[in-house]
Order: structure tokens, then C-alpha cells, then sequence
């Protein structure tokens, strides 16, 4: 892939990691009923999106108050997305395994996700 340039939130660590997450999230719908395809598959999908999507729209924001609104709002997304995961082991959609390694990148993302949100609204004080 030829690059001539990065954007300001192909920089950041936290949006490298949710933009890989997201894949894993599509390998993991990809298994799901095909009567959910409308239902949980395309939920779950869209909030996964939704976070790194949202750490991009937030960089392109000049306050840091801005900022880190659309940084809450990645946070918001990742947390429906644990909420449907739990919801898809209890169908037997996930096994217990499974939700166990999305447990591990969302707990992972979160905690980068508080500290950039910590970090950007620190500098709006």
C-alpha cells in the first residue's frame, strides 16, 4: 500500500488497535446465525465500526473539549459492543473462549481509550 501521508488519527496507537479489533469482530459476526444477520450481526458490527470511526471524526476537531467528546463516544461504542458480545455467548452465538479474547482487546482499548479522554480533557482546564 503506498502512503504519501498519515492523518493525525492514523497516529494514534488506540485507533491502530480498534481498526484491527474491528476485524476480529467481522471474523467473529461472521459465525453468527444467518437469522441475525439483520439483528445482532449488523449491531454488533456498527458499534464495532463506530469506535475507531469516532476517534477519527474526533481528531478532525480543533477544541480538545470536542475532542474528547467524540473520544467518550468511541468509549460508548465499545462498551454496547461488550453488552452484545455477553448477549451472544448467552444465545451460544460466542463461546465462553471466545468472548474471553474480546474481553482481553476491549479491556485493552478501554483503558487506552480513558487515557486519551483523560488526557484531552486535562488540557481543556
Amino acid at each position: 500500500m503506498i502512503k504519501n501521508h498519515e492523518f493525525a488519527f492514523e497516529k494514534l496507537r488506540v485507533w491502530q488497535e480498534a481498526r484491527g479489533w474491528v476485524k476480529s469482530i467481522y471474523a467473529t459476526t461472521g459465525r453468527f446465525p444467518e437469522s441475525e444477520r439483520f439483528g445482532m450481526i449488523s449491531q454488533l458490527n456498527r458499534a464495532a465500526v463506530s469506535v475507531p470511526t469516532n476517534l477519527a471524526g474526533g481528531s478532525g476537531r480543533i477544541s480538545k473539549k470536542d475532542q474528547a467528546h467524540f473520544t467518550h463516544l468511541a468509549y460508548s461504542s465499545l462498551m454496547e459492543c461488550m453488552n452484545l458480545l455477553l448477549l451472544a455467548c448467552d444465545q451460544n452465538f460466542v463461546s465462553e473462549s471466545e468472548l474471553h479474547q474480546q474481553r482481553i482487546s476491549i479491556d485493552s482499548l478501554s483503558a487506552q481509550l480513558n487515557a486519551l479522554h483523560q488526557s484531552q480533557t486535562r488540557q481543556v482546564t
